[in-house]
């Protein structure tokens, strides 16, 4: 027997305007921006305690799903799935697939759809207001968090309040919703009282919203039912079909159903909600010196003022400056006027079509065995350093056009070449040619590093050609 509520974490977000933090192979969502956890580890976390929650479904990015599978074990959640998007479709698709694969299960169950990369301070008034909005949902209504406006924002859309609910205390009906405003509408709206910051959280039956779905968007219903009786399971995994959920059209929840049905509600909040969504938000919400400023890392400000500092690698001193945004990482720096942190997502386009790559991973990628890092890198050669996890493994591979030496740095290595297999200690070395097949294993209890210098006429990460992978890798 299930229980009632199953948490839908939706995981497939960019947060472009969080850049040089935020990058494509490592989002926001898995960093840590507010705490001593990531964005998607509070989010589950803050679940503990709540009635009648069961294990969570998350729906993630192909390219993050061993990264999200790291991040809940660290924090020893067990999901009861992990729906895998090929491609993204925004978050109508992606909560049509998790309906779906749960309703074939339990009926009757709630789904409580969650952003992964948002953050709530008060969690008692959360649950109070998931409980208000239980009652709503279980009169067969599909509802809506709305979240009481402390400003005028014009970062967030907005949701009017219609009238109250008969025999449903604490919802109202939707009047509207409102795309992210100007300045003067959003201090209207603030003014005028009535409306409501949209939060992108729902609670609803799951049956209910598939029906909202074959009524409203029946195209994308069975789409999405396509990919999924076509899916296969990889590891802990669900892959849905790529070529039916590449058909699927790309919307919203609140385009595709909640904007058309007469079955929407809303339940106020004011649990100290915010998305995240840009450096001048992580400002609002941080703690402050006696100026104003939000300082983290090795930061000093002198006669600075309202300013957002993060320095991750090394020192950053301010001088008289005023409503700045600094966020330096070891190889991409942003300096930005606050008040327009909304832009940064400009500065990732320009960086796309650049042909650059700081937009996409920072010098640390993260593997599901570990991970490396460039030290250096000229004509012919390149230096990373490794780390694989105890337990894991490289695949079994080779490389066409480079060799690589490889140097134990801390901890035992087993390394493979060809029909060779051979253990390494700290201090010892070993050679790989062009041509050789070779795998790198950790079979202690502790982290293995390793330096890696490589050699040869192309470095590229797609001259790997892979003959046996314990993550079923291509």
């Amino acid at each position: 027997m299930y229980p009632r509520i199953v948490p839908v974490i939706l995981s497939g977000g960019t947060g472009t305007r969080l850049w040089p933090m935020s990058r494509k192979l490592l989002p926001k969502q898995f960093l840590r921006l507010v705490s001593d956890r990531t964005l998607l580890q509070d989010t589950l976390l803050r679940l503990a305690g709540l009635a009648e929650c069961g294990a969570p479904v998350l729906v993630a990015n192909t390219e993050h799903r061993f990264l999200a599978a790291d991040q809940l074990a660290e924090i020893g959640v067990v999901p009861r799935a992990m729906i895998l998007e090929p491609v993204g479709r925004n978050t109508a698709p992606a909560i049509a697939a998790a309906a779906l694969a749960v309703v074939r299960e339990q009926s009757e169950a709630l789904l409580l759809v969650l952003p992964s990369d948002h953050l709530i301070r008060d969690v008692a008034a959360f649950h109070a207001a998931i409980g208000q909005a239980r009652r709503a949902a279980e009169h067969g209504l599909l509802v809506t968090f709305g979240i009481r406006p402390t400003a005028p924002s014009t970062g967030y859309g907005y949701i009017e309040a219609g009238g109250t609910l008969a025999g449903v205390p604490g919802a109202s009906r939707i009047k509207r919703f409102v795309e992210k405003p100007d300045l003067e509408t959003a201090r209207r709206f603030v003014a005028g009282g009535g409306f409501y910051w949209n939060s992108g959280m729902f609670l609803f039956e799951a049956a209910r919203v598939l029906e909202e779905l074959a009524a409203q968007r029946k195209d994308m219903l069975d789409a999405v039912d396509k990919a999924l009786a076509a899916s296969v399971r990889d590891l802990d995994f669900l892959r849905l079909d790529q070529a039916a959920f590449s058909a699927c059209a790309s919307e919203s929840i609140d385009y595709a159903v909640m904007e058309h049905t007469a079955r929407g509600a809303m339940v106020p909040g004011a649990f100290g909600w915010s998305d995240v969504g840009s450096w001048s938000e992580l400002w609002q919400v941080g703690d402050k010196d006696a100026r104003g400023n939000v300082l983290l890392g090795d930061v000093a400000a002198q006669d600075a003022k309202d300013c957002y500092v993060r320095a991750d690698s090394r020192h950053v001193s301010l001088l008289g400056v005023e409503g700045l945004l600094v966020v330096e990482t070891d190889d991409a720096i942003l300096v930005a006027a606050r008040e327009r942190a909304q832009e940064v997502k400009g500065v990732v386009e320009r960086l796309e079509r650049a042909g650059r790559t700081e937009h996409v991973s920072h010098s640390r990628v993260y593997r599901p065995w570990g991970y490396y890092e460039s030290v250096d890198a000229g004509s012919r050669f390149q230096v990373k350093r490794l780390m694989v996890k105890p337990g894991a493994a490289i695949s079994l591979q080779r490389h066409r056009q480079r060799a690589e030496h490889w140097v134990v740095v801390a901890g035992t290595a087993r390394v493979t070449r060809d029909q060779e297999v051979v253990l390494l200690e700290a201090n010892q070395s070993t050679y790989i040619p062009i041509g050789v097949k070779h795998r790198l294993e950790n079979p202690g209890a502790e982290p293995l590093f390793i330096v890696e210098v490589q050699s040869g006429a192309y470095l590229g990460e797609d001259d790997i050609e892979r003959f046996d992978d314990r993550y079923n890798r291509s």
